[in-house]
């Protein structure tokens, strides 16, 4: 499309094209324009309808711009109106029992913590197996609620002699077997009082047990007044 430009006019513009964004943009593709003007051959000018199409081209390319970059506004607009609609329910949170996916527990000083699991079949044992960062067992817990749907129970953090485990994190292992001894696939979760509210770069959070945990990982929260419908 330039036609005519010196090869030192064209390498400087390519240039500084490059160095700045690696990419042609709206001010780019104008510049070359303006280059191909000033550099055409005086007694073979460039054709009007080639120069008609460059300056759709250039017009469609800056609607094009301008239409992203309100795009991204808006987008970090409703990202900001998200955050704040967030901040502002989140308080009303506060003493209300949530559950938690997953099977990670952390022990800040805390009494007890409640884990839970979801058994999908009737089952002819369920034992619990606790471990600790470093992958070690720290404590199997045999015969725990074994119901069909929802269990759960209170741990102590207690290890397999009744001393009390290090404040950490912990992971918590269900091992089920039906009725043929085969090896069932559960849900677990961690249920827990909403204590506080923490904010911070990414949004609001909730302190469970003294244990941050973000809204994504939320499965349930829990009425007092009606109590859990799960058992």
């Amino acid at each position: 499309m330039v036609d005519g430009i010196s090869n030192q006019n064209t390498s400087s513009i390519n240039q500084n094209t490059n160095t700045k964004k690696g990419v042609l943009g709206k001010d780019d593709f104008l510049k070359l324009m303006i280059a191909q003007l000033k550099n055409q051959d005086p007694l073979n000018p460039m054709d009007g309808t080639e120069y008609a199409a460059q300056l759709a081209q250039f017009t469609s390319l800056e609607q094009l711009t301008n239409l992203n970059a309100n795009v991204s506004k808006s987008i970090d607009t409703n990202y900001i109106l998200t955050q704040s609609i967030n901040n502002t329910l989140a308080a009303t949170l506060i003493g209300k029992e949530v559950k938690i996916d997953g099977n990670t527990i952390q022990n800040t000083g805390q009494n007890n913590v409640t884990i839970g699991y979801t058994l999908p079949n009737n089952v002819a044992s369920v034992s619990i197996k606790i471990y600790n960062e470093q992958g070690a067992l720290v404590k199997t817990i045999y015969d725990p609620p074994k119901n069909l749907g929802t269990n759960k129970l209170s741990y102590n953090f207690s290890d397999n002699s009744g001393g009390k485990l290090p404040n950490g994190k912990y992971t918590f292992e269900i091992e089920a077997l039906d009725m043929n001894n085969k090896k069932l696939t559960t849900t677990a979760f961690k249920q827990g009082l909403i204590n506080g509210i923490r904010f911070s770069a990414n949004g609001a959070v909730l302190v469970v047990d003294g244990a941050e945990y973000s809204f994504s990982d939320v499965l349930e929260i829990i009425n007092h007044n009606g109590g859990d419908n799960n058992g």
